[in-house]
């Protein structure tokens, strides 16, 4: 803890995807537990809903139409309001629980950085925008090549052994997804065109999450793709889409965990995805998949750990550094290092 600021207890732990010896007990485990997240089911019943209650039947949607194309934008549009809206109302505007469980409290920017010197109204406008826009095009062109090409559809009644096997497949794919798009965006000029914009957000919220570039837009909303080839329902589609589309919100938003009537709460903000947002280089990825484990960009949260990261990055760029904080790094410090970073 260090002020006001929550800090999880570290070291951050990981799955044991590539440990060796292998661990196939633990590695079960952790892979049950992230399946059965309260929000990954929450997203999976929505998908369900969504399917069957929000939109047009595969059918309707044989030829590109603007009727059943805004139809899905329009529903996009609302899920992501509602949720990132919702999150930032009650944790940020009515400040529900305060700062309990909140990574930094440091209010959001109002700096000529963000349009109309403002940072969550510039996150709206990309989120909203751009975001929306874009992950509502490749949900509208994977109806459109699943309605022409039967297929591509299977059904729960016949082939639910299959269906099953593929959704835990696509957490997996997702989180794969992330890795290697993300990692490809840090690397110039990719940053500089595009995922630059994600990361004037070092103190996040919930309309961070996908608050990019449209270009990173593409990248990042791509994973669908996939599927254009491989057999599926249209439940799986839309999982995998709204994974990508509201759980950013929860997982920026700030807070470690969301109180809810003060009795119980959920795991929302992502500790691993935040140290990112502090420092840059580490932590691409996420702990089910933890590819940064792999290729020594895994960040802890321990100090151990930030001086390796420290050392690292001098040995890339021996004129810039990092500072070198005691356990509990403050977020003045990461700022105050940004200011002679030439990237920002």
């Amino acid at each position: 803890m260090a002020g006001t600021n929550y800090e999880p207890d570290v070291p951050i732990t990981i799955s044991p995807l590539f440990a060796w010896p292998p661990r196939p007990g633990e590695l079960l485990a952790v892979n049950a537990r992230a399946l059965v997240a309260p929000l990954l089911i929450f997203y999976a019943l929505l998908s369900v809903a969504i399917w069957y209650l929000l939109t047009p039947s595969l059918a309707s949607m044989q030829t590109l139409r603007p009727g059943w194309i805004l139809t899905v934008w329009a529903r996009n549009l609302v899920l992501l309001t509602l949720w990132a809206g919702g999150l930032h109302y009650f944790l940020h505007r009515r400040r529900t629980q305060g700062d309990r469980l909140k990574y930094t409290d440091r209010p959001f920017s109002h700096s000529r950085t963000f349009t109309a010197n403002n940072q969550v109204i510039d996150n709206m406008i990309w989120s909203l925008g751009s975001g929306v826009t874009i992950w509502s095009l490749y949900e509208c062109a994977t109806w459109w090549i699943m309605a022409n090409n039967p297929r591509l559809v299977r059904s729960w009644t016949d082939d639910w052994l299959y269906l099953g096997a593929l959704v835990v497949a696509m957490v997996f794919w997702s989180q794969l997804h992330f890795y290697l798009n993300h990692r490809l965006l840090h690397v110039e000029p990719l940053y500089r065109l595009a995922h630059k914009v994600h990361h004037r957000n070092p103190n996040t919220g919930p309309w961070s999450g996908i608050s990019m570039h449209p270009l990173e837009h593409l990248l990042y909303f791509s994973a669908p793709v996939l599927l254009w080839v491989v057999p599926s329902h249209p439940v799986v589609v839309l999982m995998l889409l709204l994974y990508s589309g509201i759980s950013p919100a929860a997982s920026h938003c700030g807070f470690d965990r969301v109180e809810v009537f003060g009795r119980w709460s959920f795991g929302a903000g992502d500790y691993y995805h935040h140290l990112h947002h502090r420092y840059f280089e580490c932590n691409y990825g996420n702990r089910l998949v933890p590819l940064d484990a792999l290729f020594g960009t895994f960040h802890d949260g321990t100090t151990e750990s930030h001086r390796r990261m420290r050392a690292r990055r001098r040995a890339v760029r021996p004129d810039a550094d990092l500072p070198a904080p005691e356990p509990g790094p403050e977020l003045s410090e990461v700022l105050s290092d940004m200011r002679d970073d030439e990237r920002y």
